[in-house]
């Protein structure tokens, strides 16, 4: 049997453009099967036979209905040549709305939460996408003030084609305004009284589906629950039009355990556990318990937190930890307690204060071990903006550091010092993203000497001038040659990053700055090199290869350079 041969055809649609054209071609049946597999004459000329009403009824939502199409279906180079279908269409005037009758009528007519006058007016082209806006609109603003009984008795536009001309017709009847009620709990694992703090409006409130959906969303994010069900009973209503609301809650399991590896340049290979309580009480505390360890940073800390105000925003946290760091400059302990408040703000910035008691045990270089106590009083101020905080196409982190003691009294020195970290990422131009980060820090001290190991500024590493170990770069003694720390830090990064496949791009990027003491003699650093990166779905896989451009190279030749590897999101 002879192989059956495709039917070639092509669609011309002429006259149209814009809009009007895209709608018409994404409902022409003909041409959205012109290149199907097994397309016959038959069927095309089924399909032309529809095709004129198929665009008029494309193009009738643009208020376009005095259509006229000149449709021709023909062959070139029978008998086996391909087929054209050809449609030249003018759209002719749009429709126009001469008349509006809107009306709403009822006990909230005089309510200004409707609108004195329709969205759409005499002389506007009917545009059925604003026309149904407009009805979306008014509907919601029913519902979200309490008008729960609302009616649309007229509905409805008519059109005469004849005279491109419309009468728009809406009325509604807006019913009696309902109004919040007391909210009940229906659950078993928190106090009421914490719960109630969770609500955004008191008893009387117009009734907006909109302040349920929310407390819902809040009750869901503070995972003490892993279903909450918002129940209005509208049947016990009182004389004031107030509903009861009950809140049905199932409370979440109470452990969440999470084991992980990684590996990062500054650290080596990383193995952590946490362990995450999501309550502990009728009170809502709860805490969370993490294990790191690796070759040169292992940390244990403990974070204890006190839902208090809003508790989705405020509480008390007490935060033991214990640091072991083994770096280019410093090695031993840090044992810290921490007792603070934290504010989220209603402009998104997490303000912590609080104080830390910290006993160090820790060496510089190869002196001895300096053992520290203090009680140092703090805050910080905190702020992350990003469409996608893992993979960021658009987004910043800021963050403000404030601290300081008094010597004789909370610690053996006094001392105040300040610091800014802050990340900025921008996508342009589709494939390119811009990447700036700046560290800036400023520590008043009558010497670098009464600073303990942790509270002086280091640079170098991943985070800070790539091409140098960690807390390599800093004042350097000049009777040693190593590395102590000191009261100023400026660092800054560019980078520049495309796109080249999937989930991979490459980057350019130059690091600079340096950590700076008064009474030593220390120069910027700065270094250059390139990098691939793989967006997996837990944030972005780096791989840079820096070259230390400042560095000393006795051997001549290209500048010395380190491999820096970080897993991480990008803020």
């Amino acid at each position: 049997m002879a192989p059956v041969m495709a039917l070639g055809l092509k669609v011309e649609v002429s006259g149209l453009e814009g809009k009007e054209r895209d709608n018409v071609l994404a409902l022409l049946d003909i041409y959205q099967e012109r290149d199907a597999a097994g397309l016959d004459l038959p069927r095309v000329r089924a399909l032309h036979r529809l095709a004129p009403q198929q665009i008029r009824d494309a193009l009738a939502p643009f208020g376009l209905y005095r259509v006229a199409i000149d449709a021709a279906l023909e062959q070139s180079a029978p008998p086996d040549g391909p087929w054209l279908a050809r449609y030249r269409v003018s759209p002719g005037e749009p429709v126009r709305i001469g008349a509006v009758d809107y009306q709403v009528r009822g006990p909230g007519e005089d309510d200004p939460a409707f609108p004195e006058r329709f969205p759409m007016q005499r002389g506007d082209v009917l545009l059925h996408a604003d026309y149904e806006r407009a009805k979306s609109e008014l509907r919601y603003a029913a519902s979200a003030n309490g008008y729960l009984d609302y009616r649309l008795p007229r509905h409805q536009v008519l059109v005469d084609p004849e005279a491109d001309s419309a009468a728009v017709h809406f009325h509604l009847d807006t019913g009696p305004q309902y109004h919040l009620g007391e909210v009940t709990f229906n659950q078993d694992l928190l106090d009421d009284g914490l719960l109630q703090r969770y609500l955004r409006f008191a008893p009387g409130a117009v009734y907006d589906p909109d302040l349920l959906l929310e407390l819902q969303s809040r009750l869901l994010g503070s995972e003490y629950y892993s279903e909450v069900e918002i129940v209005p009973h509208k049947e016990a209503r009182d004389d004031e039009g107030r509903i009861p609301i009950e809140v049905i809650a199932t409370r979440n399991k109470a452990n969440k355990y999470r084991l992980g590896v990684g590996f990062a340049t500054d650290s080596g290979p990383r193995f952590s556990m946490d362990w995450r309580r999501r309550y502990l009480n009728r009170w809502g505390h709860k805490f969370r318990t993490e294990l790191i360890l690796s070759p040169r940073h292992s940390e244990w800390n403990l974070d204890y937190r006190i839902p208090v105000q809003d508790p989705t925003r405020d509480y008390l946290t007490i935060r033991p930890q214990s640091v072991y760091d083994d770096t280019a400059s410093r090695k031993g302990w840090v044992h810290t307690v921490q007792f603070a408040h934290s504010r989220l703000t209603g402009e998104g910035w997490r303000r912590t204060g609080g104080f830390d008691f910290r006993y160090e045990d820790v060496a510089i270089n190869d002196a001895p071990a300096q053992r520290t106590s203090e009680l140092v009083p703090n805050i910080s101020w905190s702020k992350t903006v990003s469409d996608d905080p893992v993979n960021t196409n658009r987004g910043y982190r800021i963050k403000y550091t404030l601290l300081g003691t008094f010597g004789g009294v909370l610690a053996e020195h006094s001392y105040l010092s300040g610091q800014i970290q802050f990340k900025w990422v921008r996508r342009f131009a589709e494939r390119y993203r811009l990447i700036a980060r700046t560290d800036l820090g400023a520590t008043l001290a009558d010497s670098v000497d009464d600073l303990p190991a942790s509270r002086r500024f280091y640079a170098g590493g991943d985070a800070s001038i790539r091409g140098w170990d960690y807390d390599a770069l800093g004042p350097i003694d000049p009777l040693t040659g190593q590395t102590v720390g000191g009261r100023y830090l400026a660092v800054g990064s560019l980078e520049l990053e495309r796109e080249i496949r999937g989930p991979w791009s490459a980057a350019l990027f130059t690091d600079f700055g340096n950590a700076f003491d008064p009474d030593y003699d220390q120069q910027i650093a700065y270094s250059a090199g390139v990098g691939v990166r793989w967006a997996s779905p837990i944030g972005q896989v780096r791989l840079d290869l820096a070259f230390a451009l400042s560095k000393d190279n006795d051997n001549g030749g290209w500048p010395p350079a380190r491999l820096h590897i970080v897993i991480g999101p990008d803020l």
